[in-house]
């Protein structure tokens, strides 16, 4: 008696330690799989052949391992020391690629990939690539759990429970997922990630060994242990001979629904986080909140069918049958609520404030009404089917090697060709239809009466898929359009009309930079740092937008222009901004890190667009590595600009990405694209030699240029237009981005921290630029120019500096209005007293010009006073004085 006591005892011990080692293990492969993912991303790219060849290598390698490993282990009289050999083959591969093999292998394979590859090649290299290099170590995690129920099988006169097993497995990658995303990856970055999660499986390889075989495993063969002792159907103990050879009558249907269960799971996985992709803010953390959701009810539901099935007396096929028909409707509800996203989204942000908590909570409310009710559902049916797998002798391990193929395939049919193809609301409903076609009625004799309710619901979902509107949501303003929409594998990008005609870019329901109206703005973007080359002839832009940009560029007709954007449908839609305008840059579809390592030829000026620094893949474009990548691919005294939007950073977030900029650049400068304060853009730029400009040479190069990229339109016509667009040097960048974390591929400060402004807002755009202007002190022209120059010219500089600052502090405190007099009431003093600290600002002359012409026809002698003012003030500007003289006045 007291022996079976101890007995007992060692086995509840030793269970309760089983379920802390799945954790643990648990929340090492999630960890691994998001540094994995973000790692294999920097050097693949971030275009769809890549991004699903890293996330189908890794399940592949988890199906193989778990179907080629899993007959070993059910024969051998040893499983804990596969286990344990498991764990410390995927902590020393995982330590042997993070520190030794990552770095060459990703370098080879992208010069093996090229700069533009077919979908196809891309596809082939970055799958072979990614599952060779990952296969030790997720082949052993596929073997893991199957390892570790082979331990615990004998345990218990109730046997061990799978469902319980599958449970704290997920259970601790939903804490993988949450304290990685949250807490390490920001703290201390990849390498130290991945090392915490080295640590965890050496740890559990050490517990492992101690576990030991179990009461009776010495009685039981190793096949009967395996499959007996299950508490489904009523079916307790080994099922002998038949089980051992895997021909138990059911096991061949019982894979299929394996195989499509994890497509399905996978796919509507896929499918709602692209649709929530239109309402959430699509940062680093909304994926982690959305998969930590996710992970959760599947987790839940695993246990709950732990008690469940002890109770239930249902045989198998009847048991999955319910599981099936309540999967199908769950799916069906979680679809239903994603019309709502909107709706609820703006409801919780109402009700708890503009802040990054409410934020978060919104997304995963979001969450849990369109993953809740299915995941539950999911975790309870693989649970059942893979108890199943057991007593008809397909073993645990290979169905959940079956399981995972199919997950495997999930964003590549689903993310890739049904998306693109059908829209997201039909592949919804066909996950609700998928579930029903796996239904045991199907399989039987025909019977009408036995498959009327199946019919019936399918043909509900039918109508649906008629009435229902289309699951895309583009916000429109009133009286707008949407002038074009494009479902791409990646993203929905939509152009939308106001009411006036103004067209302005979507991409998943985010306005981007650049609209019909912002052609200046864009085309500054290009102009200054071309003006700023003596004679460039190759100039590269990453990332195309609405295409103003290049296209602005593209009219030097002496300069060759590439530009390199990642989303295809955006390359359509700009088509709508540039309209016929010739000649057209050269546009390729491509990721820009990427295409910038193995593009080989050099290039005059490279301009990168103002990425949004939050959004998930963005902050990779702002580290020390690709700024390396940049500078590699400069021409001699070639220019470079990064462009950040300044609206869309706090200014912590900026110290990092300046860091980043100076440890590559340490001669770089600053400057605005425009004097916007609602959405100031800031540039950083640097030649590769980092030399200061020569004033003669700027001069040279204003009056050779083409026409179009000197045109007063764009406000660049003169030296004092382009040098007055500087706002720091290299020792106040120095000083601004002292003691700032820098943004690196190993530690994605950007990434973790950019989110944050997006969510909750800490200032306004303008404030925040008014504290840049005053953090980074003035400007001392002989920091920007080469001697010799004329001291009197820089003199001018510096006040058209103070000007520039002075006119952008006016500028916080103006209200437009309408009417033109009680707009003079703001601005007329003010704009009087900038110009004449520099009566070279033309930012504050014309628009004073304008509003005197609009003035002269209600008030011909108020508008008098104000063209005699700008008159005397700025004598060298003939445009006040002549339409003074219209007016019948004459300049004094």
């Amino acid at each position: 008696m007291t022996g079976v006591l101890s007995d007992v005892l060692s086995d509840v011990l030793r269970w309760r330690l089983a379920l802390w080692l799945v954790l643990a293990s648990g929340f090492a492969g999630l960890g691994y799989q998001i540094v994995w993912t973000q790692q294999f991303s920097l050097w693949l790219g971030h275009e769809t052949a890549a991004v699903l060849a890293v996330v189908a290598a890794f399940f592949g390698g988890l199906a193989a391992g778990a179907l080629l490993l899993s007959p070993r282990i059910e024969r051998s009289p040893q499983p804990q020391r596969w286990y344990a050999a498991c764990e410390m083959l995927i902590g020393s591969w995982s330590l042997l690629l993070v520190l030794v093999l990552m770095a060459p292998a990703s370098a080879g394979l992208l010069q093996l990939t090229g700069a533009q590859p077919s979908p196809a090649w891309q596809w082939a290299v970055a799958f072979c690539g990614s599952f060779v290099l990952l296969l030790p170590a997720t082949a052993a995690m596929g073997a893991t759990l199957p390892a570790l129920q082979r331990v615990l099988a004998p345990a218990g006169a109730g046997g061990v429970s799978v469902a319980a097993l599958y449970a704290g497995n997920t259970a601790g990658a939903l804490l993988g997922v949450l304290v990685s995303a949250f807490w390490l990856l920001p703290a201390f970055g990849l390498l130290r990630t991945a090392v915490v999660c080295v640590l965890l499986n050496l740890g559990c390889a050490l517990v492992a060994l101690r576990l030991g075989p179990g009461r009776s495993a010495a009685a039981a063969t190793p096949l009967s242990a395996v499959a007996g002792g299950i508490g489904v159907d009523g079916v307790v103990g080994a099922v002998g001979a038949v089980g051992a050879v895997g021909a138990v009558e059911g096991a061949r249907p019982l894979a299929w629904r394996l195989v499509f269960t994890g497509l399905l799971g996978i796919g509507y996985e896929v499918l709602v986080v692209r649709v929530l992709s239109q309402v959430a803010e699509n940062t680093v953390y909304t994926f982690a909140m959305l998969l930590a959701v996710y992970l959760l009810g599947t987790a839940l539901g695993a246990a709950a069918y732990q008690h469940w099935a002890a109770r239930q007396v249902e045989p198998g096929d009847a048991a999955a049958d319910r599981l099936l028909w309540l999967l199908a409707g769950a799916c069906l509800l979680g679809t239903l609520s994603l019309w709502g996203a909107p709706v609820v989204k703006a409801a919780v942000l109402q009700s708890f404030g503009p802040t990054l908590t409410a934020a978060l909570a919104a997304e995963a409310v979001l969450a849990l009404l369109a993953f809740g009710p299915p995941t539950l559902l999911m975790g309870a049916l693989f649970s059942h089917l893979a108890a199943q797998a057991l007593v008809r002798g397909l073993g645990f391990g290979r169905a959940l090697g079956i399981n995972t193929l199919g997950a495997a395939a999930a964003p590549l049919v689903f993310g890739v060709l049904l998306v693109p193809a059908i829209g997201p609301k039909l592949a919804l409903l066909g996950v609700s239809a998928g579930y029903l076609l796996l239904l045991s009625v199907w399989r039987r004799v025909w019977a009408p009466a036995a498959v009327a309710r199946p019919l019936a619901a399918l043909v509900v979902l039918v109508a649906l898929a008629v009435l229902a509107p289309a699951l895309r949501f583009v916000d429109l303003p009133p009286g707008g359009r949407v002038a074009s929409y494009h479902e791409g594998a990646m993203a929905a990008v939509s152009v939308v009309e106001d009411a006036d005609g103004v067209a302005r870019l979507h991409i998943n329901n985010r306005q981007q930079e650049g609209s019909s109206t912002s052609f200046v703005a864009d085309a500054r973007q290009a102009l200054l740092p071309l003006l700023l080359h003596p004679a460039p002839r190759r100039a590269l832009f990453l990332g195309l937008g609405t295409g103003v940009t290049a296209s602005a560029a593209a009219a030097d007709p002496q300069l060759q222009v590439d530009a390199v954007e990642l989303l295809p449908e955006v390359i359509a839609a700009s088509a709508h901004f540039t309209g016929n305008v010739t000649p057209r840059p050269t546009v390729m579809a491509a990721d820009a890190r990427r295409f910038v390592r193995t593009r080989g030829q050099p290039y005059d000026v490279v301009v990168a667009d103002n990425f949004h620094p939050a959004r998930s893949g963005s902050g990779s474009l702002y580290t020390v590595e690709h700024f390396l990548a940049v500078r590699s691919r400069l021409a001699e005294g070639g220019v470079f600009c990064q462009w950040l939007p300044l609206h869309q950073l706090d200014l912590l977030t900026l110290r990092s990405i300046v860091a980043a900029y100076v440890a590559v650049f340490p001669g770089a400068f600053a400057l605005l694209a425009t004097n916007s304060l609602e959405t100031p853009v800031l540039g950083l730029l640097s030649s590769a030699d980092g030399r200061r400009f020569q004033l003669p040479a700027l001069q040279t190069r204003l009056a050779g240029a083409a026409p179009a990229l000197r045109s007063a339109e764009v406000g660049l016509s003169e030296p004092f237009a382009v040098l007055g667009s500087f706002i720091a040097g290299p020792a106040s960048l120095a000083r601004f981005a002292a003691g700032a974390p820098v943004n690196t591929d190993d530690h994605p400060v950007v990434s973790y921290r950019a989110p944050r402004v997006t969510y909750a807002p800490d200032s306004l755009p303008r404030d925040r630029l008014v504290l840049l202007l005053a953090e980074l002190g003035p400007l001392p022209p002989g920091e920007l120019i080469e001697p010799p120059a004329d001291p009197a010219w820089r003199a001018r500089l510096a006040a058209y500096w103070r000007a520039r600052d002075r006119f952008l502090q006016v500028g916080r405190g103006v209200r437009p209005v309408a009417d033109v007099r009680r707009m003079l009431d703001q601005v007329q003093q003010p704009l009087l007293d900038v110009l004449r600290t520099s009566p070279d600002f033309r930012p504050a002359y014309d628009p004073l010009l304008r509003m005197a012409g609009a003035l002269a026809r209600s008030d011909p002698a108020g508008a008098q006073t104000l063209l005699l003012q700008l008159a005397q003030i700025a004598p060298a500007r003939t445009e006040a004085a002549l339409a003074l003289q219209q007016l019948g006045g004459q300049p004094r």
